[in-house]
């Protein structure tokens, strides 16, 4: 037993002896020159694979502020067209008969019944006398028919409808009435073509011309209490009598521009407030929705509220239009969302408030903030 365990130390010490050679021997020798590494060439942020992101979801309303943008139906002026055949009638003196109205005296003479009693100094009811002798005076009038607006008629002549307001002596509710007899201001050299190619809407158009001439006895519509029911664009549509409560802001925002004129010499007849883009534009007060559309290039997305009392409101800028022509709305509802229609140059509101015919500022009645 004795002889295999020496041999096998023996084995054992020689591998141990042959490793330390080995070890003694590699110390001995130099080191090897370095692997030379390659390191590939890093790539710019451009040409670097950019993740794929996926698109991003547009904002979602909850479900009691989401909001559906009504179509705008074709205004009232263009759904009758008006043919310019005014009657030029003399300057004449008419003596009156049994049974004779100023409107059959109209009817006889071609001249307009308001014109004639204005001729002749008469005032409401208007009572005239057989025998008695009334002035006819000279004009170019045009008779009313079914359906026309007053800015239907302006455009047919190609005269700025204020002017006919003006010669007519117009008034609020400006509602016409078929048969009625207008008399259209003389236009001078140009021809119809001429002064057709310069005609130009503005807010006193729409609010004094907007409104479809109604029948003989007729009345305008009741104002429809839902977007969903929409008011045909030939009806017209009744006002409010009286403006209720006090104006409210429409939006809360920074006033960019204030109603005047400016260092520049450019007129702005409201206010202009800058708001972020879909901000709720609400109604400044109860009242009944005149005018939506984008007929007035400069203004975009436009919104026109009759409040009574000769009060109107106007929204520019918009660019969603939620409420629908002939609708009654509230103080504080949303009729619109902002935008940067038109000529703006940011998201912003055009705010109007007019009295009649006249722009005025809307700070002072609006409450202090």
């Amino acid at each position: 037993m004795l002889a295999p365990r020496m041999a096998g130390r023996k084995r054992m010490q020689g591998k141990v002896m042959a490793l330390a050679a080995a070890l003694l021997l590699a110390g001995c020798i130099p080191n090897a020159a370095p692997v030379e590494r390659y390191d590939p060439p890093r790539q710019t942020e451009t040409q670097r694979p950019q993740p794929q992101r996926a698109p991003r979801a547009p904002a979602q309303r909850p479900p009691s502020e989401q909001v559906r943008e009504l179509p705008a139906p074709a205004p009232a002026w263009e759904m009758r067209k008006v043919q310019p055949d005014a009657r030029q009638v003399p300057a004449s003196t008419y003596v009156v008969r049994n049974g004779d109205s100023l409107r059959l005296i109209a009817v006889k003479t071609g001249a307009g019944s308001e014109a004639i009693a204005r001729a002749n100094n008469l005032a409401p009811p208007f009572t005239i006398t057989p025998g008695q002798r009334l002035a006819i005076p000279a004009g170019r009038y045009h008779m009313v028919r079914d359906g026309e607006t007053g800015i239907a008629i302006a455009m047919a002549y190609g005269v700025d409808w204020s002017r006919i307001v003006t010669v007519n002596a117009l008034a609020e509710p400006y509602i016409l009435r078929t048969g009625q007899r207008i008399l259209i201001p003389a236009t001078g050299p140009e021809t119809l073509e001429e002064r057709a190619a310069r005609f130009h809407l503005d807010i006193d158009d729409i609010v004094t011309g907007g409104q479809p001439a109604l029948a003989d006895k007729g009345k305008p519509a009741k104002p429809t209490a839902s977007s969903a029911r929409v008011l045909p664009a030939t009806a017209a549509v009744a006002p409010p009598a009286k403006l209720t409560g006090q104006f409210q802001w429409p939006v809360r925002g920074s006033i960019v521009k204030r109603f005047g004129t400016a260092g520049t010499g450019d007129r702005s007849d409201g206010i202009k407030i800058a708001v972020p883009l879909d901000t709720p534009v609400k109604a400044a007060a109860d009242g009944v929705v005149a005018y939506v559309g984008s007929d007035i290039p400069a203004l975009g997305g436009v919104i026109i509220l009759r409040h009574g009392s000769a009060y109107t409101t106007v929204y520019g800028h918009a660019g969603q239009l939620l409420v629908q022509r002939g609708q009654s709305v509230k103080k504080g509802q949303m009729i619109a969302l902002s935008g940067n229609s038109g000529f703006a140059d940011r998201p912003e509101l055009h705010f109007e408030i007019r009295q009649g015919r006249t722009p005025v500022d809307p700070v002072p009645r609006l409450p202090a903030r």
